[in-house]
């Protein structure tokens, strides 16, 4: 009962945040870190689609160095794993990316020193809106309750774009 009254809260504290001013850069960095704090993450990302270019474009992060920050400015659908989680309209994770060999996250990703990694779709309905991503130091699976609140929040994020 303790994680749903905790589940209830974020995703009040981050609809207060999105009513009050929107999805201002200010605001996409205000509801990352309290993304971020909820899940005890050190990195994270908030991707908006761009529908004239079909690109995901990059409005807030934290936690991650420069270099990695210039190669995610726009993403192509389908690469990388917030691409892919756009493509595929599902979450993408890695349990570790520093040992990952799949192929879902991109060979830069090695850069983030991050391990454990998730990235969603923002989905309202059926369109897509842009990912939310949150990582890890430690290797790390996101459980299936996890991810559903990461759903909400980016579905929460897109009902606000206009």
């Amino acid at each position: 009962m303790a994680r749903e009254a905790g589940t209830d809260a974020v995703l009040a504290e981050i609809e207060d945040t999105l009513q009050e001013g929107g999805v201002s850069d200010v605001n996409l960095h205000a509801v990352l870190d309290k993304t971020l704090d909820r899940f005890e993450c050190v990195a994270g990302t908030i991707h908006l689609l761009n529908p004239a270019s079909r690109r995901l474009e990059l409005r807030a992060q934290k936690g991650l160095p420069v270099v990695v920050v210039d190669q995610i400015r726009e993403i192509p659908i389908g690469k990388g794993m917030a691409g892919l989680a756009a493509e595929r309209r599902e979450p993408v994770q890695v349990c570790n990316i520093q040992t990952d060999e799949s192929d879902v996250a991109r060979p830069g990703a090695k850069k983030t020193r991050v391990e454990g990694a998730v990235a969603l779709p923002m989905l309202v309905g059926d369109s897509l809106r842009g990912t939310i991503g949150v990582a890890k130091s430690c290797e790390y699976e996101f459980q299936a309750d996890e991810t559903e609140l990461l759903l909400q929040i980016g579905t929460l994020i897109g009902k606000h774009l206009t």
